[in-house]
């Protein structure tokens, strides 16, 4: 009987977390289409299938967007608690927004610092974080002409973005915005026209542990 027990067919048990699982991220986007459709390629070019994009229903401002995101991750980690499986939550979440015209930014910065959320911040539009994929700093720039400048390189840009389109430049526009935010810091005018912390999130991304190094692509 003993032998028989030992040769009965078992199911398999739950497999243990390996030593380096992936971490896995929430970006919760203000734009519909150029950010989703750019964090979506870049995820993809990073060899990394663990980063969620939410895309709110209705156009929202930065403090509506960090609130929506305060949810998302609370709802998450009541998830792993329920369901014992802390790999339900997630590691990071993040915030893309642009600086534009927007009011209660303040409010918006203090909420996510509170929340442990991370901003990826442009001033003044995502355009500028494009830009410097083919360009370095335009200077102080009002979103419209960014739009347009963008456009003199991306004829299609106004439909859809594809990663390919700006992947060669994503190296030189990480050390272009690195540089505009360490100016911007050591100047005591964080945030400032024109600066964007998207190179931070897109860090985040690439150094996913199953995901090679993109330096030096």
């Amino acid at each position: 009987m003993e032998n028989k027990r030992r040769d009965r067919k078992r199911n398999p048990a739950r497999r243990a977390p390996s030593k380096n699982p992936k971490r896995r991220l929430l970006i919760v986007c203000e734009g519909k289409v150029t950010e989703p459709d750019y964090f979506r390629g870049f995820e993809r070019w990073a060899r990394n299938n663990t980063v969620e994009i939410v895309i709110p229903n209705q156009h929202g401002v930065p403090l509506t967007l960090v609130r929506r995101a305060e949810k998302l991750k609370y709802d998450a980690e009541s998830d792993a608690k329920r369901e014992d499986d802390p790999f339900l939550s997630f590691d990071e979440v993040w915030c893309a927004f642009d600086v534009d015209e927007h009011p209660n930014l303040n409010d918006a910065r203090q909420l996510a610092a509170a929340r442990g959320i991370e901003l990826a911040v442009s001033n003044p539009c995502f355009e500028l974080w494009l830009w410097l994929h083919f360009r370095d700093s335009p200077g102080a720039r009002h979103r419209h002409d960014l739009q347009r400048m963008v456009r003199d390189h991306l004829p299609d840009y106004d439909k859809h973005l594809h990663f390919d389109q700006v992947s060669e430049g994503f190296t030189d526009a990480s050390r272009r915005a690195r540089r505009l935010h360490e100016d911007a810091q050591a100047e005591g005018e964080p945030d400032r026209n024109p600066t964007t912390s998207v190179f931070r999130l897109t860090e985040s991304i690439s150094r996913n542990d199953s995901a090679p190094s993109v330096a030096g692509r």
